[in-house]
């Protein structure tokens, strides 16, 4: 999909990543292909944000953590589980 193919989702999709995780480029991929724009925050190169990350996942430390509007979504496996069972798209505002 090319960027004026992307659909505006009206949820802001947050994931914090690092730039050697296969999970982070999972999940990205997938958001990728549904055109939904993301904000991606790299805990690598802004380690401040990881502080942020880590509060806001209710503790968890590992990348990616995905944020859907103001829900913590969880990490890839749970975003890939949440469009599998058709739940994800209606939590994107389509």
């Amino acid at each position: 999909m090319t960027p004026t193919q992307r659909i505006k989702n009206v949820a802001k999709v947050e994931i914090y990543t690092a730039p050697l995780c296969g999970f982070c480029h999972r999940a990205k991929r997938l958001l990728s292909k549904k055109g939904v724009e993301f904000t991606e925050v790299d805990v690598i190169i802004q380690p401040e944000q990881k502080r942020l990350m880590v509060t806001r996942a209710n503790g968890a430390t590992s990348v990616p953590q995905i944020f859907i509007g103001d829900q913590h979504i969880g990490g890839c496996d749970d975003l890939f589980a949440l469009d599998a069972a058709g739940k994800l798209d209606p939590m994107l505002g389509r």
